[in-house]
């Protein structure tokens, strides 16, 4: 569990992908209580992904172009096959949120792989890096 403290000191990036990490955690939680006839807890955990993936539709910044309203179209849809996996208590609906998301996420985890690799500090390191590789190799 991450303390307050500790989230005030992420990214908008990093708390991006904890949401993303939380929303799957929920999806899984919510397929296991399926499968032990748990509504109650599926109910629980459903109702928990739903209000993460309405908090990243929320998070969206608009001005980004058509890539933030093609996401937005996904979120909708992903909150959609929730509740109806709610409704149904169907593991395949689930699954197929999870999936979803999944891709999601992992692209996100790539993008900011990518961006830190661009930071000053790291094209700074590179930048020393190649220098004494060229001071040695002459």
């Amino acid at each position: 569990m991450i303390t307050k403290e500790a989230l005030h000191k992420k990214t908008s990036q990093e708390i991006t992908a904890l949401l993303y990490e939380a929303c799957l955690d929920n999806l899984d939680e919510a397929k296991l209580a399926i499968q032990n006839k748990n509504y109650t807890e599926a109910n629980l955990k459903l109702q928990k992904a739903s209000d993460i993936i309405h908090r990243l539709g929320a998070g969206i910044n608009y001005e980004a172009g058509i890539v933030a309203d093609q996401l937005d179209a996904v979120y909708n849809y992903i909150a959609d096959i929730i509740i109806e996996a709610n409704y149904k208590k169907d593991l395949s609906l689930v699954d197929e949120a999870a999936s979803h998301l999944s891709g999601i996420s992992t692209a996100w985890m790539e993008a900011m792989k990518h961006t830190q690799d661009k930071k000053p500090e790291n094209i700074r390191r590179q930048t020393t890096a190649y220098e004494q590789n060229a001071i040695y190799t002459d």
